[in-house]
């Protein structure tokens, strides 16, 4: 993950400099690669960008053309200045079909927005594939563009200040605008913001959006798993080591068996290739392949010797347990990481301010990403995949048993796909890039999703016969194709859901609820606090982490925070645990 902060139409950008500076280092977390201090265009000295009168700031992470992607990337006169957090995985595919010839400056994956900006206008997103925020400053217009990937994978904020009616500013966290703008929103995925009409305006337009149109194509379990299986090839395009996530749940599993494939695949061509040019056998040819896919689909590959694997948990958790087992039947390298109650409660006001929200469901979930994410960048991995999205997408949520018919089990689905910017992808988002590390997530891919989204959602609902997330345990059960290996161990593949704040270990959340009593009275639950409007806490523990976040922000960066908790279920606590269906289904089997 890289960071942006940028500004269009400052009414003094010269004094605004040292500002731009110091809020621009507040998010240096996300991208400790490069972060330019000086940006010469036209006849100034200037920082990053200032053209006109507008600011853009960019904090590195290069994951892709790591010698030559330094941001701000230009066009060849340096009218056009672009600065990106993201990747672009058919990059490659956009400069072999661009309309006109352009001049590549670099061999970044995000430069390719320059041309299609050129040639398409505002529409220039909807060509990409992949996960992206941008801010593109039109020097001869004067126009500034901006943009978020279509489900929200990365982080956008704007913001505006009645002090400067006319400027409006962005950046990839929180922090950087809440001190300069009485106004903050979390820029809408899918959406385009153009300066020259104000507007922001939807781009991304699926068959699956509108929740009353209930699909009605049945399954091909073939098509998904290839569809699934693409998605994670598409996301091993990297120049430098990467992992998995591996809790030991289905949809973390599968995405690391078929990591595990694609290596295994990419290490036999390169052991062919070098067979080729050395006889002699040299093991040292192969680390750092640079090849495309055969359907020619994907950019850069970086062979692994070996793919490496990663969990968290509490002494004798569950996704520990599990994620060893499917360690040991793939073959990756595996690092196991245990934390104790005390390092996960002394993070959370840390974790409160990287995450920037106070929802339960994501702080508790969010804590052991975090301490996680630490230790795999001390280990010098700056990728990795990971599972956000396949519960929102075939409702593997144990509340989903509940849903009534298939048009709601749809509605239901479309609706958390749709917040998951608020919740999952921002906890997988910024997790991570509080270490400066970078989350993929397959399941979220845009052709997955119009494949996943348009299947009939009676072949995903919960039946007595069929249990949560069923097509897509069956998608990879190869028991009746014996040419084609297992992708799991049986009890992996068909393991029911465990959400990662409980997986961790059930006491993490138990001390999470008692030192909330410890923070919170019976009286302090009663009256909260009267700037907190109509979004007032129902617990403790959620109390508990508004007030932390209240140390952090000011009362109007709430309005960029959603609180979930689900539908059809009267708990007020989110955890799958807290559903009678995981008694009845999970701890009873034990």
């Amino acid at each position: 993950m890289c960071g942006i902060f940028a500004c269009h139409c400052h009414p003094s950008v010269q004094k605004f400099k040292p500002t731009a500076l110091r809020l621009a280092k507040l998010i240096r977390h996300r991208g400790p690669d490069w972060s330019p201090m000086e940006w010469h265009i036209d006849n100034g000295k200037i920082l990053c960008l200032i053209g006109g009168c507008a600011v853009l700031c960019h904090e590195r992470l290069s994951i892709v053309g790591v010698e030559s992607g330094a941001q701000p990337l230009t066009n060849e006169d340096e009218s056009l200045v672009l600065a990106v957090n993201g990747e672009i995985y058919n990059h490659r595919l956009i400069r072999k079909h661009l309309k006109h010839k352009y001049h590549f400056k670099t061999t970044s994956d995000c430069e390719v927005i320059i041309p299609l900006y050129m040639e398409y206008g505002l529409d220039a997103p909807n060509h990409l594939d992949g996960m992206f925020s941008f801010v593109l400053y039109d020097k001869k217009q004067d126009r500034t563009i901006a943009a978020r990937d279509p489900i929200g994978i990365t982080t956008l904020y704007q913001g505006w200040t009645w002090k400067e009616p006319g400027t409006v500013y962005f950046a990839s966290e929180l922090k950087c605008l809440h001190t300069v703008c009485d106004k903050i929103v979390a820029f809408p995925p899918g959406h385009v913001f153009d300066s020259k009409t104000g507007q922001t305006t939807r781009y991304f337009k699926p068959t699956w959006w509108d929740p009353a149109n209930v699909p009605s194509t049945p399954v091909d379990l073939k098509v998904l798993r290839h569809a699934l299986e693409k998605a994670v090839r598409k996301r091993l395009m990297a120049e430098v080591p990467y992992g998995v996530l591996l809790s030991g749940g289905l949809d973390s599993s599968l995405v690391a068996a078929i990591a595990q494939r694609e290596t295994l695949r990419l290490k036999q061509k390169a052991v062919a290739a070098n067979a080729a040019v050395d006889p002699v056998g040299n093991p040292d040819l192969g680390e750092g392949l640079v090849g495309i896919d055969d359907d020619d689909n994907l950019s850069t590959l970086t062979y692994l010797p070996q793919l490496n694997s990663f969990s968290i948990g509490l002494p004798g958790s569950p996704d520990n347990k599990a994620a060893l087992e499917v360690a040991k039947f793939l073959g990756t390298k595996h690092h196991v990481m245990t934390f104790t109650i005390e390092d996960g409660l002394n993070a959370l006001s840390d974790v409160i301010y990287h995450l920037e929200t106070y929802d339960v469901t994501t702080i508790r979930a969010s804590t052991p990403m975090y301490l996680l994410s630490r230790k795999i960048k001390a280990m010098g991995i700056k990728m990795v995949l990971s599972g956000e999205g396949s519960d929102e997408i075939f409702g593997g949520y144990l509340y989903f048993h509940a849903a009534p018919d298939k048009k709601a089990f749809h509605e239901e689905t479309v609706r958390r796909i749709k917040n998951l910017h608020f919740a999952d992808c921002l906890r997988a988002n910024k997790s991570t890039s509080a270490w400066g590390l970078e989350a993929r997530v397959p399941f979220l891919d845009k052709e997955f999703l119009e494949t996943a989204m348009n299947i009939d959602p009676q072949d995903k609902m919960i039946t007595k016969d069929h249990m949560e997330k069923y097509i897509l345990r069956k998608a990879f059960d190869t028991s009746d194709e014996p040419d084609t290996a297992p992708y799991l161990p049986e009890n992996i593949l068909w393991r029911q859901k465990e959400q990662f704040s409980d997986g961790v270990g059930y006491g993490w959340i138990d001390a999470l609820k008692d030192h909330a009593e410890l923070h919170v009275t019976d009286e302090m639950l009663k009256n909260p606090k009267t700037e907190w409007g109509t979004d007032i806490p129902d617990t403790k523990e959620a109390y508990w982490y508004r007030s932390m976040f209240d140390e952090h922000f000011p009362p109007s960066c709430a309005s960029t925070v959603l609180r979930w908790t689900p539908t059809w279920s009267k708990q007020t606590d989110p955890s799958g645990r807290a559903i009678s269906t995981h008694n009845d289904k999970y701890e009873n089997a034990a």
